[in-house]
């Protein structure tokens, strides 16, 4: 299903914290947001999976505006993984993972062998299963990072929102947990602050800036060495990447624009 955003808007105390923001999701594709620290794409991601609501605005996901369904579609249609998406219980790490069934069941049923084996091989693709039975709160950032992830695979959305999914994770599990997703067949918007990162895992990018989107397009298009000037006021050269052809930013650590 595509995830279609129309002109979104998010004012708190005043402060226009998202403004007018409309992004199309295609199905099964990949978009990022990229911004400044502050631009607003993490509190666009809350109105995404109902943390947060709208001041003006829709949301849809195969044209169902989530506004309208309950709690439980909409959390079987959208599954997210936020910054302070932190696990304060002592549980095992497979039964964190096993929440992501709960949008699935009715009371305190238990989980069939099918949601047993969805959940192994969540874990498995993760690289976590041998952590199964590991209190998740014994967990390096890194580990609990990929568990949440984990969590979320299994309650097969049809939208997965990622606020900064790579964060704390080394540069091998980042490559495979970007690698999975662009495999997965899944309809996913995700925050990256690493630009580069952006340009290999997703298949359009938009940049917001002060609340706006300001530039949406391929990566080839939209990273440009005048637009990461503007936009986040650091000097870049953009180069092909060598093995990908994609787009690469080499900074400079002279002074900032």
């Amino acid at each position: 299903m595509d995830l279609r955003i129309d002109g979104l808007s998010v004012v708190t105390d005043g402060k226009n914290l998202v403004r007018d923001l409309s992004l199309t999701v295609d199905s099964g594709r990949i978009v990022g947001l990229v911004g400044p620290n502050g631009s607003g794409k993490s509190t666009a991601l809350r109105c995404v999976y109902r943390a947060l609501r709208p001041t003006t605005g829709t949301v849809r996901v195969g044209g169902d505006d989530l506004s309208l369904l309950t709690m439980r579609r909409g959390a079987q249609l959208v599954a997210a993984m936020t910054q302070d998406g932190a696990v304060d219980l002592d549980l095992t790490v497979e039964e964190v993972v096993a929440l992501g069934r709960a949008p699935h069941q009715r009371g305190n049923q238990a989980l069939t062998g099918r949601e047993r084996e969805l959940c192994a091989r969540a874990m498995e693709r993760l690289g976590i299963r041998r952590l199964a039975r590991r209190s998740v709160l014994t967990l390096s950032g890194g580990e609990r990072q990929r568990v949440l992830l984990a969590r979320a695979l299994v309650q097969e959305p049809e939208v997965l929102v990622l606020d900064e999914p790579t964060n704390h994770l080394d540069v091998r599990h980042q490559v495979e947990v970007l690698s999975y997703l662009r495999g997965a067949g899944l309809t996913v918007l995700v925050v990256l602050h690493d630009l580069n990162l952006a340009a290999a895992a997703c298949d359009r990018i938009g940049v917001l800036s002060q609340g706006r989107l300001v530039a949406a397009g391929t990566p080839g298009d939209v990273l440009t060495q005048e637009l990461v000037a503007d936009v986040f006021g650091v000097r870049a050269s953009v180069v092909p990447h060598p093995l990908t052809g994609g787009p690469q930013l080499l900074y400079s650590l002279g002074p900032s624009l």
